[in-house]
Formats: structure tokens, sequence, C-alpha cells
């Protein structure tokens, strides 16, 4: 296994690979899969061969792209022989998304990237025209760096990641802020939320977070369900759970122990907590294909700059 690693231009969330380099007969004394640092997008002008997505092994043709998180296992081979044509896009999801607020809101953003990030595929143009068209609008902003070229593609990006977060569908609970509550609620439940991130692997109280937050207890329950349509308890148990599902994800750490590191005081209460929110086991919620990353732990791995 390989990690092949780029840097991001300074002030950029998309790093471009194009024109003639990438003509070429891919998989040349190649027989290790690889990942990278950043989502993969790949559209495909000419020839054939076969492409590995994790555990899949599929045909690739022209007029076809790719769409690869970052740290998901794959590699392209071209047919012996052959060569074929593909362009590049690299991008940076988690720092675009989080600094402009992608999702509309902290927690819609989050789900909007865990939704990008949750599978690899290679699609035919045919069969998603509205992506193909974003992706190849994309690519021309990148080859022709006309002026303000970067705010054009930023456009672009936020309405191709969007589309493609509505592809990857997730099943898991819709939880939603409401915006309709008045202005001045927002600060100190933001204060509250902040709390919990930073200490949600503690003993929590609610009496805490209404101290923190500077209300009674009482108000502070009623204003936060209102607000997060949850309970403080609810939501202190959606944080740890979440955070635990990208210990399963990335690490081979025992599950007892991950109930710990998240703040839960025993397995049960972890088990019966994360089956609620996630819908199965932590164990068997490890095994999904989706939860790519755990089986990088299987391989040995070094590191190269990417092409």
């Amino acid at each position: 296994m390989e990690f092949r690693y780029y840097k991001m231009p300074e002030g950029s969330p998309i790093l471009a690979l194009l024109g003639e380099k990438w003509l070429q007969s891919y998989g040349r004394d190649v027989d290790f899969l690889h990942f990278h640092n950043f989502l993969e997008i790949g559209y495909c002008y000419g020839g054939q061969g076969d492409m590995v997505l994790g555990e899949q092994n599929l045909r690739f043709k022209a007029s076809q792209f790719t769409v690869i998180p970052k740290n998901y296992p794959h590699t392209t081979n071209s047919d012996p022989g052959t060569f074929s044509q593909w362009e590049y896009l690299f991008v940076d999801v988690e720092g675009f998304l989080r600094e402009h607020n992608g999702g509309g809101t902290p927690m819609r953003t989050e789900r909007m990237i865990q939704k990008i990030n949750s599978r690899a595929f290679l699609v035919n143009v045919k069969e998603f025209p509205g992506i193909a068209k974003l992706i190849r609008q994309l690519l021309e902003i990148m080859r022709e760096t006309k002026e303000y070229y970067l705010e054009e593609a930023k456009g672009i990006l936020t309405a191709l990641l969007i589309n493609i977060a509505r592809e990857n569908h997730i099943e898991e609970p819709e939880y939603e802020e409401n915006e309709e509550l008045e202005g001045n609620v927002t600060i100190p439940i933001s204060r509250a939320l902040d709390y919990i991130t930073l200490h949600y692997m503690e003993p929590l109280k609610i009496g805490e977070l209404a101290d923190w937050s500077h209300m009674s207890e009482t108000h502070f329950r009623r204003i936060f369900s209102a607000y997060m349509k949850m309970s403080p308890l609810e939501y202190i148990n959606l944080v740890r759970v979440r955070t635990a599902c990208e210990y399963l994800k990335k690490t081979d750490v025992p599950v007892s122990d991950i109930a710990h590191k998240c703040g839960f005081n025993t397995l049960s209460t972890f088990n019966r907590n994360f089956k609620q929110i996630m819908g199965s086991a932590p164990y068997e919620w490890r095994k999904r294909p989706e939860n790519f990353e755990q089986q990088l732990l299987k391989f040995q791995i070094h590191s190269e700059a990417g092409w």
C-alpha cells in the first residue's frame, strides 16, 4: 500500500492534474494499491482497463468518472499495450466546507462531509450528467485560469460537493437545527456546543452546561431542545458516538477502549447508545464497506509525494 500525498496550492481548495501527462498506460509495473490525503475526482476521456476501488474490481472506459474519498485504497490499470486518458481534481473537502460552512450550519456541514467521504464510485457520464457537467466545468476553469478563476471554481465546487453528498445517502437520524429561533439564543447554545466538543470525554452534567450558558437548568433544557431538536443528553451522546465512529473506522483499538475514550462509563451504555443512533452494534458497524479506512491497518504503507 502506498500513501501518495499532495499539497494544495496556497489559497485554493483544488489541485488540478491536467494535460498530456495523464495520457498514459496506467499501472505499469505497479502491483499495489495507493491512497491520497484528499478527495480524488477523475474524468476518463479515452482508453479502457481495470480499476480497483477497495475490494471492488471494475472495468473503466471513456466517458466515465470516479469520486474517491481520501484514504480510500485504489489503483488504475490500463489494458496491456493501451493508453488511457484521464484528468484529475484533488479537493480539500473538509477544509473547504468547514471554512465556508458549506452545509449551512455546523452539524449539517459535518453530515455533508461524512456523506461525501462515505464511498468511492466509478460511473458513466450518462448516469449522472449533472455531476459530470460540473466536473468538466471545474477542469476547464482550472485549465484556463482566467481572472477570478478561483472564485468561480469555489462556486462550482460547492455545487459539485452538494450533488455528491446527495448521491451518497447515509441512513442516520436527521437532526436539524432550528434557525427560526431568536438570534439571542444562538450565542449561549453555541457556547454549550463548544463546551461539549471540548469535554465530551468527561462526565458532563446538564447543570454545568446551563451555568456555562448563563441559564437556569430548566430554561437551558427547554431552549436547547427547541434549538437542536434533541435534549442536551441526546446531543452529548451523539457527539460521543460520532467520535467513536472515527476511532472504529481509522484504528483497531478495542471497542471497550473506544467507549472509555469517548466518555461512556460502561460498555453496555456505549453499545446501547451506539445502536440507537447508528442502527447497529459497534463491531458490526466497523465491518461495513463504507468504513474503508479500517482496511488500511492491514497493510504495510510507505509514503510518496503525488505524481
